[in-house]
């Protein structure tokens, strides 16, 4: 298969050498949480700005929390409705626009009112965006067919998220958790031909890096993360960062994150 590659080492070394060494640069926004939460993008935001030389790292979050949180700079807070999710598309484009690459990361009201938010902003903007845990099942919801058209979009889900997506739009080829490596990777590389969308999944110990009918694959054992750990949110953050230093080289950037 001409265009599956497997990775057991990082080939890709010398694009860390594109991470800012003194200066830094780059402006990056976690967007999430929800009117009872905003543990993850903190979390998330803490990681990012303690591993990555960016000048700043923002966080969008629903202003019913603002009177729980310390007045810090970086904190961005946008409308809601009444339950507490983001409730205007506009304000989360505006966010997106502002800065070099968003993330995502879940703890998000899972909702048609957020879905439909979410879907507008995102199809509107053509910054980069990464999505991963509940803010893909939050874009199954939304314009999902518009979604998956989006230059530098990357959504980083489960199998069985990415088998909601293809039910959702009816596309031909079906996914099962029961299906081998080589099925799954011939789905994706028929997937990323019809989409220009950026798919990282994991399955079967191996984690599946997809884009324009090209399929990575790296195997989790060669990697410091588990099954469990791929999802607390270090290696989406990674992803992040290294496509953020290293744009238009997505799987050689994702894979070189794997190894980080």
């Amino acid at each position: 298969m001409e265009y599956l590659e497997k990775i057991t080492k990082n080939p890709y070394k010398d694009l860390y050498w594109n991470i800012p060494a003194e200066q830094k640069q780059g402006v990056v926004a976690v967007i999430g949480g929800n009117g009872q939460t905003f543990k993850t993008p903190m979390k998330t935001a803490e990681f990012i700005a303690s591993e990555f030389p960016l000048k700043e790292v923002k966080v969008a979050l629903p202003d019913v929390l603002k009177s729980k949180l310390p007045p810090l700079d970086n904190l961005v807070f946008l409308k809601t409705t009444d339950t507490g999710s983001f409730s205007e598309a506009d304000e989360i484009k505006t966010v997106i626009d502002n800065v070099d690459f968003s993330m995502m990361v879940g703890d998000m009201s899972k909702n048609a009112i957020t879905a439909k938010i979410f879907g507008t902003a995102l199809t509107d903007s053509k910054k980069p965006v990464i999505l991963t845990r509940d803010a893909v099942d939050l874009a199954v919801e939304g314009k999902l067919e518009k979604l998956l058209m989006r230059e530098n979009l990357i959504i980083f889900g489960s199998l069985v998220q990415w088998q909601k997506i293809f039910k959702t739009i009816l596309y031909p080829k079906i996914l099962q958790p029961s299906q081998s490596l080589m099925q799954v990777a011939e789905a994706f590389h028929k997937f990323t031909l019809s989409y220009p969308v950026q798919a990282v999944l994991f399955h079967d110990g191996q984690i599946l890096i997809c884009k324009n009918g090209k399929v990575a694959v790296v195997p989790l054992i060669q990697t410091k993360y588990s099954p469990l750990t791929i999802w607390s949110g270090d290696l989406a953050c990674n992803i992040m960062a290294l496509n953020l230093y290293n744009p238009d080289k997505f799987i050689e950037a994702t894979i070189a994150a794997m190894f980080r």
